[in-house]
């Protein structure tokens, strides 16, 4: 772990770290999954905001600032209508733009009756929301696209978990897939040497790091057997993408000796995973992951034993995160020391500062 050394580096040049917004902005953050916004407003707080979330009668997500401007109550408290979203203490109405459309027992409506209104975006059964900078508060792009989720070519599922701890602990567990040996024994572990002794390479940019590791004429750990008729020894990688609002991990094997693993088409068996890491505060996050295979049969049993498997880890990795910040809290701010798994972690750690130097 590297938090100390990374952090000090990183706000040794340009704006005063009190100034700097607590999270990079002009970014798009994940907010949920589609099928997360039914019949009810759902609640939620990101980037120390609480907000809204809800569907509008024609089926678009909309997202607002989670407080009626009548009495304060939150509006996640509400019920949805035909019209928008109605305040569950006295009735007032609202779109999903954030305006006020009726006021019961009144005809008029004030004018300063409406709610602010954030942009979001559903895209691949993903909802992206935009938090900008006073200076950038329109969307400059649209959202990433995950084809995994709309292509046809694989099942998935995914859930969504609450974390007591600060969002970049979560980035230098999923770069670091190192620890598999260690704390993933009963799943996608396997033999931790070979894990720590892997063939690993770390390019980055601006504002993306990718590590690449390859581990070949592995033995199969538990959820790889379970999943796909291995014949023997396999050869295994892991190819993770950070970005500064989720990461891309495209794990998997082939049965050794028979495709090149540097080739993009390659067979076997596949767990795609995607992790939209959003901060909640800067102590608390929100984990939004989905996984996603490609059965050769017994298409919805595999499916669901792959995804009953990543719970396990991902709930396995949750127990280790938060201990590990209750015990940084305890002990307060020790140096930590760095080894040669940390690259990818520290180049995430440089981006999420530079963008937040970028945000000002």
């Amino acid at each position: 772990m590297n938090t100390s050394h990374a952090q000090s580096q990183a706000i040794e040049v340009g704006a005063p770290a009190e100034t700097l917004p607590k999270f990079p902005l002009n970014q798009w953050y994940v907010a949920g999954f589609a099928w997360e916004l039914k019949d009810k407003p759902l609640g939620r707080t990101l980037l120390c905001k609480p907000i809204v979330l809800f569907r509008t009668a024609d089926g678009r997500a909309a997202a607002l600032e989670d407080r009626c401007c009548h009495r304060a109550l939150p509006l996640s408290h509400g019920t949805l209508e035909e019209q928008g979203l109605r305040c569950g203490y006295h009735g007032l109405l609202f779109n999903g733009s954030g305006q006020c459309l009726e006021v019961p027992g009144q005809a008029k409506i004030p004018s300063k009756a409406k709610v602010p209104a954030f942009h979001v975006r559903e895209r691949d059964q993903i909802i992206w929301i935009w938090f900008g900078s006073p200076n950038q508060p329109e969307p400059t792009s649209e959202p990433p696209a995950y084809d995994i989720h709309s292509s046809g070519e694989y099942l998935f599922d995914g859930d969504v978990y609450h974390y007591d701890a600060p969002y970049q602990l979560i980035h230098d567990n999923l770069l670091d897939l190192s620890h598999l040996g260690y704390v993933h024994l009963r799943t996608i572990g396997g033999n931790a040497s070979v894990h720590m002794n892997a063939q690993m390479n770390v390019e980055s940019t601006d504002t993306t790091v990718t590590v690449t590791r390859h581990m070949p004429g592995s033995v199969p750990p538990p959820t790889y057997s379970a999943a796909y008729p291995f014949k023997d020894k396999i050869d295994r990688w892991q190819e993770i993408e950070f970005h500064v609002s989720h990461l891309r991990i495209w794990t998997g094997a082939i049965d050794a000796g028979t495709d090149s693993l540097d080739n993009p088409q390659r067979e076997g068996f596949h767990m795609r995973g995607f992790h939209g890491v959003t901060p909640e505060t800067e102590t608390t996050s929100h984990y939004f992951w989905t996984m996603a295979t490609n059965p050769k049969s017994n298409e919805q049993e595999i499916k669901e034993k792959v995804v009953e498997q990543t719970a396990m880890t991902f709930d396995e990795d949750k127990v280790v995160i938060e201990a590990q910040y209750r015990n940084m809290l305890e002990f307060g701010p020790k140096p930590m020391v760095d080894i040669h798994v940390d690259v990818g972690a520290n180049r995430a750690r440089k981006i999420i500062e530079q963008l937040r130097q970028a945000s000002c």
